[in-house]
C-alpha cells in the first residue's frame, strides 16, 4: 500500500516551474474512483463532483496520464490497466461508503462514511482525522473503531451509538465493518465536501501507517 500513496502523492505533486496546484491526494482518488465505476468519465462530470475549473482538470488528467494511469479519446477518460490495478488496491482499503443521517456521532447538516479495513492499530485519539477532515473543509469528523460488533470511539471503548440503534443498525448492514476496522465520518454544511473530508482523513490515515 506503501508504493500505491507514494505513487498517487506523485500525480498530486506541483511540478515546477507550473502554478501551485488546486487538488490534491484526495481528488487523484475520486477521479479514480468515479473511471473505475463508469468506466469512462468526461472532463465536464470530474469538474462537477470534483467542483474544480477546466484547468485544473486539464492538468489533473495530464499528471494522471504521465504516471500512466489514464488514457483519453473525446469520448472520455479511462483507467489504464496500471491505473485500474493501482484502483484496486486502494479500493480493497477502503472498500465501502455511505451517506448517513444526523445522529449522536455525526453533527453536520450532510455526513458521510467512509470504512477502512483494519486500521484500528494506526489510530491514536481520532483527532488526527478531525484534522484532516476539517483541512479538507468539514466542520468537524468522528472515528470509529469496530470491536465486538460495536462501533466505539478510539482509546476509550465508549458506544457513543447505543442511543442511535436505528443509524448503528444501518452502518453495520451498509458497510459490514469487521474486527479492528475504522469507519470515518466526515461532517460538513456541503454535501460533497463531507464526501471529500471523509476520504481525505482515510487516505491521511493510509498514507501514515505507509510511513511507519
Amino acid at each position: 500500500m506503501h508504493q500505491v500513496i507514494q505513487l498517487l502523492s506523485k500525480v498530486a505533486q506541483r511540478h515546477a516551474p507550473s502554478r501551485m496546484l488546486s487538488f490534491d491526494l484526495v481528488h487523484v482518488f475520486k477521479t479514480m474512483q468515479m473511471m473505475s465505476d463508469k468506466k469512462k468519465v468526461s472532463r465536464s462530470s470530474l469538474m462537477q463532483e470534483l467542483e474544480l475549473g477546466e484547468g485544473s482538470i486539464k492538468t489533473l488528467v495530464k499528471h494522471l496520464k504521465m504516471h500512466g494511469l489514464v488514457e483519453n479519446s473525446n469520448a472520455g477518460m479511462w483507467l489504464t490497466n496500471k491505473g485500474d490495478t493501482l484502483y484496486t488496491k486502494l479500493h480493497a482499503s477502503v472498500p465501502r461508503e455511505m451517506d448517513i443521517a444526523k445522529c449522536s456521532v455525526a453533527l453536520g447538516k450532510f455526513n458521510h462514511a467512509v470504512l477502512l479495513k483494519d486500521m484500528a492499530y494506526n489510530i491514536k485519539s481520532g483527532i488526527e482525522q478531525r484534522d484532516a477532515a476539517i483541512k479538507a473543509g468539514a466542520v468537524g469528523a468522528t472515528t470509529l473503531i469496530c470491536k465486538n460488533e460495536r462501533l466505539v470511539l478510539p482509546g476509550t471503548g465508549e458506544d457513543l451509538m447505543r442511543n442511535d440503534q436505528k443509524i448503528h443498525s444501518l452502518i453495520m448492514k451498509e458497510l459490514s465493518p469487521e474486527q479492528n476496522d475504522v469507519i470515518i465520518i466526515g461532517s460538513s454544511q456541503n454535501k460533497k465536501i463531507a464526501e471529500m473530508a471523509a476520504k481525505s482523513a482515510a487516505l491521511y490515515t493510509i498514507e501514515d501507517h505507509a510511513k511507519h
